[in-house]
């Protein structure tokens, strides 16, 4: 269901929508834990919050893979797959912690996608079904 939804012409809305619910997440967080101070035995986060990253970063490839099949533009294609790599390498360092990485660094290609997305949506559509197809751009 979800997948299908991705796959139609909606792939840029629920590409914004998942990296938004994905900046969110991440901005709230440290608040959450902060509010669960009172309970001494929370040092780290409760493992499903941590696969809710996991969540946004499956969604976001497939609005990203179907976006990019989608766009008129070339140059967006490139700017929506290093944008979404970004995302996904921070992501992956932070729960493996090879290298430090400010936390505020998730939220530059969070908002990038959100931006992107809103951009192809609004500007990088095919005038008919057949120019993405075909790869006239």
């Amino acid at each position: 269901m979800i997948l299908r939804s991705i796959k139609s012409k909606n792939s840029d809305l629920i590409g914004a929508f998942a990296s938004g619910l994905c900046l969110l997440h991440c901005i709230a967080t440290p608040f959450i834990f902060i509010a669960q101070t009172r309970a001494a035995t929370y040092n780290n986060p409760p493992v499903w919050w941590g696969l809710i990253d996991v969540l946004f970063i499956g969604i976001s490839f497939f609005a990203v893979y179907w976006s990019a099949i989608n766009t008129s533009k070339t140059w967006m294609k490139y700017a929506l797959w290093i944008s979404w790599a970004m995302l996904c390498l921070i992501i992956s360092n932070e729960k493996i912690g090879l290298v430090f990485i400010p936390e505020f660094s998730i939220y530059i290609p969070s908002i990038t996608l959100i931006g992107l997305h809103l951009y192809n949506k609004r500007y990088c559509k095919c005038k008919d079904d057949n120019c993405c197809a075909s790869g006239i751009k």
